[in-house]
């Protein structure tokens, strides 16, 4: 099968032995591949977890029918449409648990919007109602709001009834189209006063829930816009991965500050995780009232150029590798 490898040159296509599905996993035939920042990451040499490397296959979530299933596995079936989270996923052929493969909705969705969800469902889900712990009612600010993964931030905290969203992104285009995806208000993070502009709108108290990428950079200013025994769910690190912080803010605002990522749950965390947000989302995926838009597909073949473009940062949603 052809796939995308991670070289010390960055992706290369080749043909490498298509995978056997464990007893515990499925093998998808893949139609479509989500990119997702991490993906960068690994192609820059940085491992994810227990994902990354030279010689290993990129790709985290994708979407195609199942070709095979190991002999433990219950919940799906050869020729079933489906979408995965998981590594490999740039290729014609991937293997993940069982606990990570969900069923594409009966509503038309196609191979490409289907392969755009597995990562930001999960993700944000975990973000926004398990570490945030979300309540109704509720004032939100999610930072790094035009990419995938925030834009489902902001219409998941929204179906879960929090009562003001506000999302950040530093081009004014995609400030423009986030109330398309459920923000009340659009900020820039590089305007200094930016934290002001939380405050006001809400009343003066600060957000409850911050969900932040960005993390370096605007840490303190985190902080500010947070109401006092607020929450901060450090998710990405988009400006930088160290940075200052400001303690006694810290202190005194008496926040909880709480990270999270997947590089270091097991099989069953993540099998939990898919799990809590299928019980609480999945009606609205298959509704299509949870969505995200497609910025532009590359081939399999294109999959350096694909990674290129996101580099860039000029894209609004997902860009989706095509295959087959």
């Amino acid at each position: 099968m052809k796939a995308a490898i991670l070289t010390g040159a960055g992706l290369e296509i080749r043909d490498v032995p298509r995978p056997d599905p464990k007893p515990h996993e499925v093998l998808v035939r893949v139609r479509a591949s989500g990119l997702n920042r991490a993906d960068l990451l690994m192609a820059a040499g940085r491992p994810h977890g227990n994902a990354g490397g030279a010689g290993a296959i990129a790709g985290l979530e994708w979407a195609g029918e199942v070709a095979a299933v190991g002999r433990e596995v219950r919940n799906v079936k050869p020729g079933d449409r489906v979408m995965c989270s998981g590594n490999g996923g740039y290729a014609e052929y991937a293997v993940t648990d069982a606990g990570r493969v969900s069923p594409i909705p009966a509503n038309n969705m196609s191979d490409v919007q289907a392969a755009t969800l597995p990562v930001a469902l999960q993700t944000m889900h975990d973000a926004v109602v398990t570490n945030g712990r979300l309540a109704e009612g509720e004032t939100v600010l999610i930072q790094g709001a035009s990419s995938g993964v925030g834009l489902m931030a902001m219409q998941i905290a929204k179906l879960q009834g929090a009562g003001l969203v506000i999302g950040s992104s530093t081009n004014a285009e995609r400030r423009a189209r986030l109330a398309e995806y459920g923000a009340d208000l659009a900020i820039d993070s590089r305007d200094p006063n930016w934290p002001e502009q939380v405050k006001q709108a809400t009343g003066g108290a600060g957000v409850d829930l911050i969900v932040d990428q960005i993390s370096a950079g605007v840490m303190n200013q985190n902080m500010q816009a947070a109401a006092i025994q607020g929450r901060i769910v450090n998710v990405g690190r988009l400006g930088g991965f160290a940075g200052e912080f400001d303690f006694d803010l810290h202190a005194l605002k008496r926040l909880a500050y709480i990270g999270v990522t997947f590089r270091t749950r097991s099989a069953e965390e993540v099998r939990e995780i898919v799990r809590r947000m299928r019980a609480d989302l999945w009606p609205a995926v298959e509704t299509g009232a949870l969505r995200l838009p497609i910025d532009r597909l590359f081939p399999l073949e294109e999959a350096a150029a694909a990674q290129t473009h996101m580099r860039a940062n000029n894209h609004f949603g997902k860009i989706v590798l095509t295959i087959g």
